[in-house]
């Protein structure tokens, strides 16, 4: 009975390495659209801001 459990404890921890290697991934590439997004909005931007500040 102890072997499964520790079994079931090595999968659980190996799992969870695995899950956050993908979400670091994930992290990653949402961070590269958010700077890709950044960038192309500052070209273009700042009219909506600009407009309710001088009520």
């Amino acid at each position: 009975m102890l072997w499964i459990l520790l079994l079931l404890l090595i999968l659980v921890v190996f799992g969870f390495g695995f899950t956050t290697q993908i979400l670091w991934w994930a992290a990653a590439v949402l961070l590269i659209c958010w700077i890709v997004g950044f960038t192309q909005r500052g070209h273009g931007g700042g009219s909506r801001r600009s407009g309710r500040s001088h009520r």
